[in-house]
């Protein structure tokens, strides 16, 4: 990926990201490809698939010589089974993560200060005041620091809550001690709230257990916004049932939530539609890093977050 790149053939899904991409170096060929068909040129430099099918189109590759995949998403699991033999791929990573972060925040705060409940009342034209928890001085557990989890952390410091910060590895990272996952059981005991933006992926799944659930003090509130299978979902119907613990969830499994699960039905549930990164912030920050990726390559330089079949970067969630 290093090789002096001069004329390069890039691919995006539609439209309004090739006009967002801007005014390319010279040599550059923007083709709009939705990937809805065979594929319009036998070569590619960077195809940027669409952003929530890709993986029902990425075997449109099978056979086109390209130099970069770019996805539109931070979490990659999965991609190595459907990606062809022999492409590189790179994450979305700087993307995402603030609006996630601020999503995660903002479960925190409706759940704690039951914003969905005085919805419902708004709905209904009902004044019905009660008192809430508040997310000030409440001892936050935050289960992965890559750039999702430092996001969330960023966001929280205003908030004045007492924040551990948890990963694979124990470390000191720009002043925040981060403890590893060994030392979970220790830690959950004392969390009145747990934020889990780990990635996806046979190594995380279903952290977040009966076991896990289990440690954590009655009234607790988890908030997911990584993925899905991170955690049991028949363990937190069972605890959520019980009355033991709240869930504000971004990503689920199964995931969409299909109508009638039990999730739906309550109150201390809150659910939102897999909708972290997808805000307004988005479309600016993925044009920007096509356009990078671009600039990159055409100078002969490898593209960023490249997390498949080549020289990987750091893992952007952990």
């Amino acid at each position: 990926m290093s090789r002096g790149i001069r004329n390069l053939i890039v691919s995006v899904p539609t439209e309004d990201l090739a006009a967002d991409v801007g005014p390319l170096p010279d040599g550059v060929e923007l083709v709009v490809w939705p990937m809805d068909g065979p594929a319009p040129r036998e070569r590619f430099d960077i195809v940027v698939p669409p952003y929530m099918s890709m993986a029902r189109v990425l075997d449109r590759l099978d056979g086109v010589e390209v130099a970069l995949v770019q996805g539109q998403s931070i979490g990659y699991d999965g991609v190595a089974g459907i990606l062809p033999d022999g492409l590189v791929f790179a994450n979305a990573a700087s993307v995402h993560e603030t609006s996630t972060a601020e999503l995660a925040v903002g479960l925190v705060i409706g759940s704690q200060r039951h914003l969905d409940v005085f919805a419902r009342d708004t709905a209904e034209g009902r004044w019905a005041p009660h008192s809430t928890q508040s997310l000030a001085d409440r001892r936050v557990l935050l289960l992965g620091y890559g750039g999702v989890g430092k996001a969330v952390a960023a966001r929280l410091a205003p908030f004045e809550v007492h924040l551990t910060a948890v990963a694979r590895s124990a470390r000191v990272e720009e002043g925040m001690p981060v403890h590893g996952v060994d030392e979970l059981p220790e830690l959950l005991g004392e969390a009145e709230i747990v934020i889990v933006t780990l990635p996806g992926g046979a190594e995380t799944r279903h952290i977040v257990d009966d076991a896990f659930l289990s440690a954590l003090p009655d009234g607790a509130l988890l908030v997911n916004v990584g993925r899905g299978s991170l955690v049991d979902t028949d363990a937190l119907v069972s605890h959520v049932q019980g009355g033991r613990i709240r869930a504000a969830l971004d990503v689920t499994e199964p995931e969409p939530l299909p109508a009638g699960h039990p999730l739906w039905e309550h109150p201390g549930v809150l659910v939102t539609p897999h909708v972290g990164g997808d805000s307004s912030a988005m479309a600016p920050r993925i044009a920007k890093l096509v356009r990078t990726q671009i600039e990159r390559m055409a100078r002969g330089e490898a593209p960023l977050n490249v997390v498949l079949g080549g020289a990987s970067s750091p893992r952007t969630q952990e």
